[in-house]
């Protein structure tokens, strides 16, 4: 057991399996000698060379054509899209191509690659790195999309991303890079597609994902301290697979469901998990389901102003509260 960083945590994930496993390479952008813009892999050139850790041209559409032709030829590629916002670049390679092929071939191609993105804000990058762009990826069929919100997690569904056959798409909040856990030594894997409960009680059911969880935990805190409002905290870690059974089994214990999320608010991924809860529970409804987002702007880049915009630790105690309490 020792204290491992976020950033480190990106690392170790992918060492593990690429001493695991010898098709696993990593393509980008600065990722090797550099150890990446966010020091998410370093080290890994020295130990791994220049023939499985792969540094491209600043041309994201190379990267993922690059991927994918590795991904069909037998190789498990993970590929970096330095910030999550250049997914627009690459979109039709990874929306048309990627998500496409194994369906369109019944199978006989697939696609076992992973791209990994620098996601979110709270940094102060502006509106063109600042995107949190998942839910553009979640509504994608054929691609698996992940958001750690720990070390320890990162490392876990690195490896459960990298041995799955499906391409799956690996969110790193940037917020979070330097956010630290104590984590055990040894090989770790967790399975894509399970939630986590990160607290329990019984007055309400709060979700969220990434860099809102540990704010999620702050507020579920201090609703239980200040206010006597106990509430269960859920960390969905994947949002394909969705973990609608954990999310809908601590809903209709406690009656209320908020969720936590820093995408935009129009068609963001609490709309589908509160669409499920009123569809699948709605008998067990003592309120209604509340979404807690960011407004439907472009991230500012005045930090007082981003910090108004992405959910906040206030922000999640108030509404909480005053749903619970009225």
């Amino acid at each position: 057991m020792a204290e491992l960083i976020y950033r480190n945590a990106v690392a170790r994930g992918i060492a593990q399996e690429m001493a695991r496993d010898e098709r696993v390479i990593l393509i980008g952008e600065d990722l090797g000698a550099a150890g990446g813009v966010f020091k998410t892999t370093a080290g890994l050139l020295d130990r791994f060379g220049p023939k499985r850790v792969l540094d491209t041209p600043i041309s994201e559409d190379a990267i993922i054509g690059a991927t994918m032709g590795a991904a069909m030829t037998g190789l498990r590629p993970i590929a970096e899209i330095m910030f999550a916002d250049f997914v627009s670049v690459c979109q039709d390679m990874i929306v048309n191509q990627i998500a496409k092929t194994p369906y369109m071939t019944n199978g006989q191609i697939t696609m076992p690659l992973v791209v990994r993105f620098g996601n979110g804000g709270g940094l102060r990058f502006g509106a063109q790195h600042s995107q949190s762009v998942e839910n553009w990826l979640m509504q994608v069929p054929g691609l698996k999309v992940v958001a750690p919100s720990t070390p320890r997690d990162v490392v876990g569904l690195m490896a459960a991303a990298v041995r799955d056959s499906d391409p799956v798409m690996f969110m790193e909040h940037k917020a979070l890079l330097a956010t630290k856990q104590d984590v055990e030594d040894g090989e770790i894997v967790e399975e894509l597609g399970r939630a986590r409960i990160v607290r329990t009680g019984g007055r309400a059911t709060i979700v969220a994902l990434a860099a809102m969880v540990p704010k999620a935990v702050e507020a579920a805190e201090i609703l239980a301290d200040r206010h006597d409002i106990d509430c269960t905290v859920i960390d969905l870690r994947s949002l394909v697979p969705l973990d609608v059974t954990t999310v809908l089994n601590s809903f209709k214990e406690t009656g209320r469901l908020f969720t936590v999320e820093e995408n935009p608010r129009l068609l963001g991924w609490g709309a589908e998990l509160v669409s499920i809860a009123v569809e699948e529970a709605f008998e067990y409804l003592d309120g209604a389901p509340v979404r807690i987002t960011t407004p439907h702007i472009p991230l500012p880049q005045s930090p007082s102003l981003e910090a108004l915009a992405i959910p906040s630790v206030d922000r999640i105690v108030e509404t909480v509260r005053k749903h619970v309490v009225d």
